[in-house]
């Protein structure tokens, strides 16, 4: 009852997870496109319009404009945009607590990499989040200002990605590496927001209500962590998804994927942003950063191409008391007759066969199976798993 009640909260969360996120990263889309859009208004200009945008959608016609500094006046409904942030983090943070903090033997740990104990393994993730948020905060702070040192920030910033992604990798097993080093840079999303971005617009309307003149600065400040968070999204996407795929995260170079992974996510976002610019005749078409991410693409199939263990071994055979033994050593401790993860359940002739399919896929071509390969299964076995199956998984 406790596995069953587990991975509802574990469904649960990961389905309120993708409902937050979409509206967070579904407005950060919006706004990007918009200010990439927006046209100079014509004829006269008194309320200082940086721009304006004309859209239709749902049947209805829209104007957005954005303002040159100060507007003559706030409406009394202003949106602000920072529960779709919060939330997302809140409940990927509760998903991460779940299905790995909850269990780090299981999930965090591989003896191959590192042999911690659960605290330890805990506690390190907690510490990398931290971390990353205050080296994060450092680099913003003194590798340049705002609006003259941004690209200066940014390579200080993708330095502090790359060293946190191979710290993550030689720390956790692969799948936990991928997922914490996408949940770092998750952290430093929602604290931008948290501290910088909504406190900057609040001291920007505290500023306009009592008449004041506005203070660039803060301005300057959201702009660059906005800026930041919009190159993080689609990395942070890639970087959750992925670590449900064995042949990346067990694979021997999985360091370097893990960070082509995320630069085709940046030059994709990129893609998306220059091409608003491109459709007003104001950049060239972008082109190029599509071009490259889906080369990066098609270089990480090359490379992470997962290869059957060899069957030619005579010592190799796929006989059903063979598969059944590397059941036993390898995976009845989680699909057994005590526990059944996933309702799946192996100690039986009928549930082999009944999964063959599966336990192929899993096992042999995306080694995701045993969980970081906790339990070392071999290559050899591996090929006997292979065996058994593509002689139609007999059940005698």
């Amino acid at each position: 009852m406790d596995t069953y009640l587990l991975d509802w909260a574990n469904l649960l969360l990961r389905w309120l997870h993708v409902i937050v996120a979409i509206a967070w990263i579904g407005a950060s889309f919006y706004f990007v496109f918009l200010d990439s859009s927006l046209t100079p208004p014509k004829g006269n200009n008194p309320d200082r319009v940086a721009g304006e945008l004309w859209a239709v959608h749902g049947g209805g016609f829209y104007h957005a404009r954005k303002f040159a500094g100060a507007p003559p006046s706030i409406g009394a409904h202003l949106h602000w945009f920072y529960w779709e942030s919060y939330a997302t983090w809140l409940s990927g943070f509760a998903l991460l607590a779940v299905s790995y903090l909850w269990n780090p033997s299981s999930y965090l740990i591989d003896p191959a990499v590192a042999s911690w104990s659960n605290t330890q393994a805990v506690g390190l993730v907690l510490l990398y989040l931290l971390g990353f948020v205050l080296v994060y905060e450092a680099i913003c702070r003194y590798a340049g200002k705002p609006g003259s040192g941004d690209r200066a920030v940014a390579a200080w910033v993708a330095l502090a990605v790359i060293a946190s992604a191979w710290l993550t990798v030689h720390t956790f097993s692969g799948r936990a590496a991928f997922l914490v080093t996408g949940a770092m840079m998750a952290t430093v999303m929602t604290t931008n927001v948290l501290f910088w971005i909504i406190p900057g617009q609040r001291r920007m309307v505290a500023s306009l209500s009592a008449g004041q003149a506005l203070d660039p600065m803060p301005g300057l400040v959201g702009k660059q962590r906005s800026v930041h968070n919009t190159y993080f999204t689609l990395p942070v996407v890639f970087a959750m998804l992925s670590n449900h795929y064995g042949f990346i995260t067990q694979h021997s170079q999985k360091w370097l994927l893990l960070l082509l992974i995320m630069l085709a996510g940046a030059l994709i976002r990129l893609f998306f942003v220059k091409r608003h610019a491109y459709k007003l005749g104001r950049q060239p078409h972008p082109w190029p950063y599509l071009a490259a991410s889906i080369g990066i693409l098609i270089s990480m199939v090359v490379l992470a191409a997962p290869t059957a263990p060899s069957t030619s071994g005579a010592h190799v055979s796929g006989r059903l008391s063979d598969v059944q033994a590397v059941m036993q050593n390898h995976c009845l401790q989680c699909h057994g007759a005590a526990v059944q993860l996933k309702n799946v359940r192996l100690d039986s002739t009928e549930e082999l066969k009944r999964h063959a399919a599966a336990i192929y896929q899993q096992v042999v071509v995306q080694k995701a199976m045993p969980m970081s390969n906790l339990t070392q299964m071999s290559d050899q076995e591996r090929a006997i798993i292979a065996v058994w199956f593509k002689s139609g998984a007999p059940t005698q």
